[in-house]
């Protein structure tokens, strides 16, 4: 791991994974910038620095980045993890709901490269978090599937561009559980080639390991973190 005490940015960082990022990345001595729209979730969380941003709105993403540069000088890592999760028919998707979710979960990890990228440091790294439903779907999932796939080629086009100064990987988490109340079954465990469902601290570990300099010739790559559950054939 890096010596030098890191300025890590995490998208989204108020709730669920991201906010399992934010306190990995703390307790493991990272100077950590959560942003996030909810100002609820900003209040209860414990960061260096938080800011309340829309990552959605190019122009709220350009005002924080200036707003980082004067405050901290430069950014060393990067995660991109803000997200909308949402899943309706065609038929009764809206086109504004459809642009909202294009823009939440793929163009802000294009707004935060664009308005961003003077700040990266040498030997710098940014993670996205994309999902398995890139690579598979269900009914009504259009919108996630899409933006998540795109987060994937975006993440290969954006480590050509940025590189070699800065690498850039993403993760496509499987199920992961974010809610401690919610009940699950045997069978929700056991259909994971690994026995269990995820873990935030899973997605979290991963998300340290691509940070660091242990990883420094892996980038454009998407790594999907799912126990198996995307290998195991099903038969109906």
């Amino acid at each position: 791991m890096r010596i030098m005490k890191q300025i890590a940015v995490v998208t989204g960082g108020g709730h669920g994974i991201g906010k399992g990022i934010v306190g990995k990345l703390l307790k493991e001595g990272f100077t950590v910038i959560a942003l996030d729209i909810n100002p609820q979730y900003l209040s209860e969380l414990e960061a260096d620095s938080k800011f309340l941003c829309d990552v959605g709105n190019a122009d709220e993403v350009k005002a924080v980045m200036q707003k980082i540069e004067a405050s901290f000088g430069r950014i060393d890592c990067l995660v991109n993890n803000a997200g909308i999760s949402l899943f309706e028919p065609i038929e009764t998707m809206s086109v504004e709901t459809w642009n909202r979710i294009l823009s939440v979960n793929l163009s802000s990890m294009f707004y935060t490269a664009k308005f961003g990228k003077h700040l990266f440091s040498e030997n710098s790294a940014i993670v996205n978090i994309a999902s398995t439903r890139a690579l598979m779907s269900e009914s009504d999932g259009e919108a996630y599937g899409a933006s998540k796939g795109g987060i994937v080629a975006l993440t290969h086009a954006l480590s050509v561009s940025l590189g070699p100064k800065t690498r850039v990987n993403c993760i496509s988490p499987g199920w992961i559980l974010t809610n401690e109340n919610e009940k699950l079954s045997e069978t929700d465990h056991y259909q994971h080639l690994v026995g269990r469902v995820g873990t935030v601290e899973d997605i979290a570990e991963t998300v340290l390991f691509l940070l660091s300099d242990k990883t420094a010739f892996i980038t454009g790559q998407n790594f999907v973190i799912d126990g198996g559950m995307t290998k195991k054939m099903i038969y109906v």
